[in-house]
């Protein structure tokens, strides 16, 4: 009998290719303008900078203003990906394993703060928090971005339940591990790669975030993206070209990092 042939997998069509790359370009042009800017001596933007300089990253770093939101910016950042990866962990875990009456529905309302429109977002909680006086402070900030951030952890967490082989928790469990410890030695360790990538996208959420952020600035405290937000709209201050480049080499290298790492653990 003739051999059966086996098909061969489809390549790209160049439209797709051709698509592909037009989506790319349109989203990596801002980023390719805004970085020489970054670098221009003009007092106003140009591109292609005439002169070169490092003027606006040296007022950037001497301006007490932009420090201050920069550190603002990198606290709530760091404290809402730690807690929102704990509660994103847990609630994965819980509704991957519970049973129990409304667990969609439960999984739907964590879900709501990707879905819901961020204007939405922001007018509840500025009218919740000035009842519990948390505007201004960096505490807000923290519980209001983790609301935010929480949906990506449990998104990326879910994924990585999907493929996890449970047997291994029974085979500690029937040689005397207690529960602790297998969550602790085996399932945590399992699903990290899934828990890393969570907690990277939880503080990179917080770290752009800026609808929320301007409801509940003050004066004495605001994130990194409301201080650009006003250098751009209350003057015209070519420091932002210099904020900008920073906050996404920040972003890249945060975003990137987890798949480096990823990939060097599974290289032989």
């Amino acid at each position: 009998m003739p051999s059966a042939r086996v098909k061969e997998p489809r390549s790209i069509g160049w439209g797709l290719r051709l698509w592909v790359t037009a989506v790319a370009v349109l989203l990596l042009a801002p980023t390719l303008v805004v970085i020489p800017m970054s670098f221009g001596a003009g007092q106003t933007f140009a591109f292609p900078p005439k002169e070169w300089s490092l003027r606006w990253y040296e007022e950037f770093f001497s301006s007490p203003q932009w420090m201050s939101s920069v550190v603002t910016s990198a606290q709530a950042a760091l404290l809402t990906g730690v807690l929102a990866t704990v509660i994103g962990v847990a609630a994965a875990i819980g509704l991957d394993r519970g049973r129990f009456p409304g667990r969609e529905l439960l999984r739907s309302a964590m879900m709501a703060p990707m879905i819901v429109p961020g204007i939405v977002v922001a007018v509840a909680i500025y009218g919740t928090f000035l009842r519990w006086h948390l505007n201004g402070t960096l505490l807000g900030f923290v519980l209001a971005h983790t609301v935010l951030a929480v949906p990506f952890v449990v998104t990326s967490v879910a994924t990585s339940l999907a493929g996890y082989d449970r047997t291994v928790e029974v085979a500690a469990a029937s040689l005397g591990a207690s529960g602790w410890t297998v969550l602790r030695r085996i399932t945590l360790p399992l699903l990290m790669p899934g828990i890393a990538s969570g907690f990277v996208f939880a503080f990179v959420t917080s770290l752009d975030e800026v609808v929320i952020a301007l409801f509940l600035q003050t004066p004495e405290i605001r994130t990194l993206p409301v201080q650009m937000y006003d250098s751009i709209t209350l003057e015209i201050d070519p420091t932002i070209a210099a904020a900008s480049s920073l906050i996404v080499v920040v972003t890249t290298v945060a975003l990137l990092l987890p798949q480096l790492v990823r990939r060097r653990r599974s290289e032989p």
